[in-house]
This record gives C-alpha cells, sequence and structure tokens, in this order.
C-alpha cells in the first residue's frame, strides 16, 4: 500500500510539473508549441486593444454617462485576466531561472521591466480599495490604466533593438546632449542681458529665457516670449538656425544606429531560421577538408604497369 502510494504521489507530481511546464511554454511563446502561445498572445493583445479604447472613449462625458456599466464590465474583466496572468507568470519564474531558489525567481522577475508593468497594469485597480485616497487620485490612477498597451509583447523586440542602438551610441549622444546644455544655457543668458531692460514681464530671469532658448532651439516657437529689440531678434535667428543641426545630430546618431541594429537582427532571425530548417550553409575550411590518403611509389608503379598492358596488346597484335 505503501508503494501504491508513493508511486501515486510521484505521478501527480510528475503531472504537476509538467503542467507548470506546458503554462511556461504557453506564457513565454516557446517554439515548441507555437500555435497555442500565439493563439494566447492574439487574445491578451486583443484585451490590451479593447481596454485601452475603453479607457479613451470613457473621457468622453456623453459616452460615459450612457455606457458606463460596459466599461466597467471591460474593466472587471481585463483586470481578473490580467490579475491571472501576472499570478500564473510569477508561479512559472523559477523555470524562467533554473539556478536560482522559488523564492529569488520570483523576486527577480518581478522587478524585471515587463513584470512592473504588468503590476502597473492591474494596481490602479487595487490601490483604491487597499489606501483611501482622494478623487483627483483616483482619477489619475484611472489615467494610469493606459500604460496596458505597454503589455503587447509584440513591442519588446523593436525596444530592445532601440535600447541597443542607444547603449552603441551613448558616447556621441552624451556630446551632443553637452553642446545642446551650453547653448541653451548661453543663449538664454545674452537674451535676458538683451531684452529684459525692455521686456522685464517676458524676461524676468534667466530660467524664463532657458524657456525661450528651448522653445527657439527645437523650433517650437510658441510665440509667448520673444525678443523686440533688433539685436535680439537677430540673436533669435542665429540660434534658431543652430537649433537645426542640434536637432539633426542626435536624430541621424540614432537613425544609423537603429537601421543598423534592425539589420543585424533581421540577419541573425534568418540564420536561425535556416539552422532550424537543415539549410544552413556550412562553410568548411581547406585545411580541415578530409585528405586522400597517400599511396606507397610500389602501389603508384603497380598502377601504372595495370594501366599500359592494354597497349602492349595491341603492340603485339599489330
Amino acid at each position: 500500500m505503501d508503494l501504491a502510494d508513493r508511486r501515486s504521489n510521484g505521478n501527480s507530481i510528475g503531472e504537476v510539473k509538467e503542467m507548470r511546464r506546458q503554462l511556461f511554454v504557453l506564457l513565454e511563446g516557446d517554439r515548441a508549441n507555437r500555435r497555442a502561445a500565439a493563439w494566447v498572445e492574439i487574445g491578451v493583445n486583443t484585451l490590451i486593444l479593447i481596454n485601452v479604447s475603453a479607457v479613451v472613449l470613457e473621457s468622453f462625458a456623453p459616452l460615459a454617462a450612457r455606457f458606463g456599466g460596459a466599461f466597467r464590465i471591460v474593466e472587471l474583466v481585463s483586470v481578473g485576466i490580467f490579475t491571472v496572468e501576472y499570478v500564473l507568470r510569477l508561479s512559472v519564474s523559477d523555470l524562467r531561472y533554473p539556478e536560482l531558489s522559488k523564492p529569488a525567481a520570483v523576486l527577480k522577475y518581478a522587478l524585471t521591466p515587463l513584470a512592473l508593468v504588468d503590476l502597473a497594469a492591474i494596481l490602479p485597480f487595487y490601490l483604491p480599495l487597499l489606501v483611501h485616497l482622494d478623487l483627483r487620485a483616483i482619477r489619475v490612477l484611472r489615467l494610469v490604466r493606459i500604460v496596458r498597451i505597454l503589455k503587447l509583447r509584440a513591442l519588446l523586440g523593436p525596444f530592445m533593438i532601440m535600447e541597443t542602438a542607444v547603449a552603441k551610441r551613448q558616447a556621441e549622444l552624451s556630446i551632443t546632449v553637452f553642446l545642446t546644455a551650453i547653448t541653451v544655457m548661453f543663449s538664454a543668458m545674452l537674451m535676458y542681458f538683451i531684452e529684459a531692460p525692455h521686456q522685464p514681464e517676458a524676461f524676468s530671469n534667466v530660467l524664463s529665457s532657458i524657456w525661450w532658448s528651448i522653445a527657439t532651439l527645437t523650433t517650437v516657437g510658441y510665440g509667448d516670449i520673444y525678443p523686440v529689440t533688433a539685436l535680439g531678434r537677430v540673436l533669435a535667428a542665429i540660434i534658431a538656425l543652430a537649433g537645426i543641426g542640434l536637432v539633426a545630430l542626435p536624430t541621424g546618431i540614432l537613425g544609423s544606429s537603429f537601421i543598423e541594429e534592425f539589420n543585424a537582427s533581421r540577419s541573425q532571425a534568418a540564420r536561425r531560421r535556416r539552422k532550424c530548417s537543415g539549410r544552413e550553409p556550412q562553410i568548411v575550411s581547406r585545411h580541415l577538408r578530409p585528405r586522400r590518403p597517400r599511396r606507397s611509389r610500389r602501389s603508384q608503379a603497380a598502377d601504372r604497369e595495370v594501366a599500359g598492358r592494354p597497349s602492349e596488346r595491341k603492340a603485339d597484335a599489330n
């Protein structure tokens, strides 16, 4: 009886492990079960888009008054599904980090950016139930629900490419940020000393001039603050022309780096597909090719003798 109990317990433990493994495959989109994982991802993405659309439509007062109950049902269903997904991802986090213990794996996954986004997607619903908040804080939390769009796993690849592109061009971007900061401060101080005597309300201090300098360098030009003196307008024209180059520098750096990383990612994906399909071209060095065995001189002489016998027979016949 004890042996039977042990076998049944072992079978149940094995079934639980297999269920957790299959759940991990579904949530992570493993290649072994790509179709089922794709359906799960499509369902979650559809729910995210429906939820974000409901948040946007709820901001219209007539629609909120008419379809408030429907929006509430969408909110409850979405929060319920997102909560279950978050808990399930935490429960199988030890399969993601097999080298760590269960608590350490859960903590490590909970601090990842994707897990924090999942938590931010459900936190605005539970926080007012746990902590007493005023109406303004509740409205802010309801607007925070828009971060659920970041749960779209399809955005993960482009975000990772952009992160790599920024990391590789960090030095160049730091130089452009430094040059932009110097230009903003220098132009703001000059404009303050030029325009403050004529417009004490508009250019009351250097911080107000910094606001004007940023709006001019980025070629936005809101028009709330502008110079009226001839020297100030000449300086504004120079700063506006310089702003075109300063804005174009980081744009070009990031654009070229992003294209390089995108092409490298596509090439790597194509190599993986060829390797999985068995069509990966194998390049073998000539030093690794199998060499023909060298034959002895006696064997070579015997071959020449055999090759020469038909000619000797022809000569005898003639």
